[in-house]
């Protein structure tokens, strides 16, 4: 499963950090968020013996790719 946004993207050293527990790469004023979301979905995907990677540019959007064995 793909998934792609057009937000304001990342840097790709920060591709791993973003799927750590509070780990925000922005400050709480300039966009909103707790910092947990990608953790629990890294975690789900995990849990079914699946893998989530992250694929972006600053400045143009993000593009996540799960990938879950078949039952």
């Amino acid at each position: 499963m793909t998934i792609s946004d057009n937000g304001i993207g990342f840097a790709d050293e920060y591709k791993e950090r973003i799927f750590e527990v509070f780990q925000r790469l922005n400050t709480e004023s300039e966009f909103s968020g707790t910092g947990i979301g990608l953790a629990i979905l890294k975690k789900i995907v995990e849990n079914h013996k699946g893998v989530i990677t992250a694929h972006s540019e600053k400045g143009n959007g993000a593009t996540f790719e799960i990938y879950l064995p078949e039952l």
